[in-house]
């Protein structure tokens, strides 16, 4: 039967959607813009064909492309990592997660604060994550009231410097937030825990975040290959953003490169499996911070990993490279932007199939000769 192997390299865009302007989304292109800026090299996806999906001006056309290649279209409302990754594991959400431009209601925030026996919480607004622990950092020293923000995606963030209240405290407040206070109408996709340390302007985010996802429903990918006895793993935040629930194995990352190194060493072990991998930086480190030379480099990155890669693969094996939303490190925005992924299968020989119905797409997946829309 072989292993299917599916990554996720987060934030990688390959253009606007045509519904991006609900979003703001205008003229995003996270891999063009990227290829533009920086002229990055990718001569590994190249071959794969990445360069034929979109014109990329520093990735040329392979006239004989060892993947099937295409690009995807996201479905469901929204442009967060859950809604992404819930998708590609064929939940189609018909009604988006909640989000808040505004910050939240102040009943949340009281109900919260009451919850966890402080007198206020801090900021209450959209921010990206290095911007808030500098404007409200000190103040958080000082008071030790807790930092609280949300951005253009269904989150509920709490940041907390290490001195002031420990990892495992700001865990304790966080899952208080998932269960008791994130809930009905206020149900976002994520609760994020962001730990920090260090001394101002606080730069310093600590890599012991954690990721409290909503409950997905029962009937997607992962579980219909769990009940059909096909082991399922997890590598990176993945099985965060499940809540935990559908892998038979889970390995957490710190990085690409552990990610990659966590990929090579299960390919060697796994055997008639699903292993579910995201690669994190593109997105947590140089998309949301703007920064198109680290993006760059990134991808360069992976690009030198998939040679180790495809000689792992067994005859029977299947390989699929895609995104879950994009994130336009060249833009004015440090959120996700809602845009087009790409879609890379290999080998190109495989046989596509089209499906509306996510269970008929999971009993092909399981049998390794289904790879995805």
């Amino acid at each position: 039967m072989g292993n299917f192997y599916l990554i996720i390299v987060d934030g990688l865009g390959v253009g606007a959607q045509e519904c991006a302007h609900l979003y703001g989304d205008e003229g995003m292109n996270t891999l063009g813009n990227v290829c533009n800026e920086t002229q990055c090299k990718l001569p590994n996806l190249g071959k794969m064909g990445i360069g034929n999906i979109i014109p990329l001006s520093s990735v040329p056309e392979e006239e004989n492309p060892t993947a099937a290649f295409g690009k995807m279209r996201e479905v469901s409302a929204g442009k967060d990592s859950t809604t992404g990754h819930w998708e590609i594991a064929g939940i189609h959400l018909e009604k988006p997660f909640p989000t808040y431009p505004k910050g939240f209601p102040k009943d949340v925030v009281d109900r919260f604060c009451e919850g966890i026996g402080v007198e206020k919480a801090l900021c209450n607004l959209p921010y990206s994550g290095t911007d808030v622990i500098r404007d409200f950092g000190e103040e958080h020293i000082k008071t030790g009231y807790p930092i609280v923000y949300t951005s253009a995606d269904s989150v509920f963030q709490v940041a907390c410097h290490e001195d002031v209240a420990s990892v495992e405290m700001l865990y304790d407040l966080c899952d208080f937030a998932r269960k008791e206070i994130c809930v009905g109408e206020h149900e976002v996709g994520r609760v994020i825990a962001r730990p920090f340390t260090g001394t101002y302007p606080y730069d310093r985010i600590s890599d012991q975040r954690k990721d409290y996802s909503a409950i997905p429903p029962k009937n997607n990918i992962l579980n219909s290959l769990l009940n059909s006895g096909i082991k399922t793993y997890s590598i990176g935040k993945v099985i965060d953003l499940f809540a935990g629930i559908g892998f038979s194995q889970y390995r957490k990352t710190k990085n690409n490169a552990e990610g990659i190194s966590q990929l090579l060493s299960a390919m060697s072990a796994v055997k008639n499996s699903f292993v579910f991998v995201n690669l994190i930086d593109t997105d947590q480190l140089f998309g949301h911070r703007l920064d198109p030379e680290g993006y760059a480099k990134s991808l360069e990155e992976f690009d030198r990993a998939l040679p180790a890669i495809l000689s792992k693969l067994n005859n029977e094996d299947v390989l699929v490279i895609t995104g879950d939303h994009g994130n336009d490190p060249c833009s004015n925005s440090t959120d996700h932007s809602r845009e087009f992924v790409p879609l890379l299968v290999y080998p190109k020989g495989k046989t596509l199939h089209l499906t509306d119905n996510p269970s008929d797409g999971t009993s092909k997946l399981s049998s390794c000769h289904a790879p995805l829309l």
